[in-house]
C-alpha cells in the first residue's frame, strides 16, 4: 500500500512539472510534439551541423519532435509544410502521425531486415548528419541497463561508420553512469572531435547527455 502512495506522489508531482515546465509550454505554443526538439536545437545552433540540402536520418524518432525540428530547418522560412530542402528518414519502433516531407520506417533499429529497409531507403545516398534519441526500456538494473544502452550507440555508430560522409557527424542520447567513459572512447575512436552536451531542454534530474561526433576518422571513413 505504501508503494502505492508512493507512485501515486511521484507521478503527480511529475505531472505538476512537466505541466509548468517552460520547455512544454514552448513547444506547445510552437507547434513541436515534444520538449525535446529543443534539444536538438540547442545542440545545432551551438556546432552548427544542419543546414538545407542535406540527407539526415533520425533514430528513435517518434513522436517526431526532432524530424519536425529537421524539417522546418530544411524549409524557407521554417515553414512545417511545403517547399522542402533536404532529405529526412525516420525511424522508430512507434508509429507516429506523418510530417510532411518525412520518409517513416516503422521497426527495430536492431534488426538486419529493418536496417536493410533504411539503407534502401538512402539508395546510396551518403548521410550528412545521423540523430539518435534512441533509449532501451531501462531495467532499474545498472549493468543490465548499460549493456542496453551500450547496444544501441554501438549500432549507431557502426551505421555511421558505414553511410556518413567523411565530414558527417552524429548526435546520439547517453546516460551518465556505468558504461558512459566507455562510450566515449568509442566515439573518440571513430570521430576526429567528440562533444558532451547537457542541453537545457534536459531536465536537471535526468542523467542524459548528447555524444556528438564530427567527422569521420580516417580509418573509419566511408569508402
Amino acid at each position: 500500500m505504501k508503494v502505492q502512495t508512493k507512485s501515486k506522489k511521484v507521478n503527480k508531482a511529475w505531472l505538476n512539472d512537466h505541466v509548468n515546465d517552460p520547455y512544454v509550454k514552448l513547444a506547445h505554443k510552437e507547434g513541436y510534439r515534444a520538449r525535446a526538439a529543443y534539444k536538438l536545437k540547442e545542440i545545432d545552433e551551438e556546432l552548427k551541423l544542419l543546414r538545407p540540402g542535406q540527407v539526415v536520418v533520425d533514430l528513435g524518432a517518434a513522436p517526431g519532435a526532432w524530424s519536425q525540428y529537421l524539417r522546418r530547418k530544411f524549409a524557407p522560412a521554417g515553414a512545417g509544410v511545403g517547399e522542402l530542402n533536404g532529405t529526412i528518414i525516420a525511424l522508430d519502433l512507434l508509429e507516429f502521425e506523418p510530417i510532411e516531407g518525412v520518409q517513416f520506417i516503422l521497426g527495430d533499429f536492431q534488426e538486419d531486415a529493418v536496417l536493410k529497409e533504411l539503407e534502401g531507403a538512402l539508395a546510396g545516398r551518403p548521410v550528412d548528419v545521423v540523430v539518435s534519441d534512441m533509449a532501451p526500456n531501462l531495467s532499474g538494473i545498472e549493468n543490465v541497463d548499460a549493456a542496453r544502452i551500450a547496444n544501441l550507440i554501438e549500432l549507431a555508430l557502426d551505421f555511421s561508420q558505414q553511410h556518413l560522409k567523411p565530414d558527417g557527424a552524429l548526435v546520439a542520447k547517453v546516460f551518465h553512469g556505468s558504461g558512459y567513459s566507455q562510450l566515449v572512447d568509442l566515439f573518440k575512436a571513430q570521430f576526429k572531435k567528440v562533444k558532451a552536451i547537457k542541453p537545457k531542454a534536459s531536465r536537471d534530474r535526468s542523467s542524459e547527455t548528447f555524444l556528438v561526433g564530427m567527422g569521420l576518422k580516417a580509418v573509419a571513413a566511408k569508402r
